[in-house]
């Protein structure tokens, strides 16, 4: 089993920009000793984790609130490519 969130983070962190292929939460189930569910709850709320700190950093660079989404948007087009 991971005994550190960081050796958590690292097993999870591939699913913080994509889907991962089928299995691959089971995959990281065997490899820590958690529970298949377990590691899909624990993926989710590194996603809304993650989520809110870039919105936290974006709302650092922009001049007020209503523009936190726009730039979030812009973002990920230009991230996507």
């Amino acid at each position: 089993m991971v005994g550190e969130k960081g050796g958590l983070f690292e097993e999870l962190k591939g699913f913080l920009s994509t889907d991962l292929p089928e299995g691959s939460y089971a995959g990281v189930a065997a490899r820590t000793g958690l529970k298949e569910g377990t590691v899909k709850v624990a993926v989710h709320r590194l996603r809304r984790r993650y989520g809110a700190l870039l919105r936290e950093q974006i709302a650092d660079t922009v001049d007020g609130p209503e523009a936190v989404e726009d730039e979030l948007r812009y973002l990920i087009s230009v991230l996507a490519g």
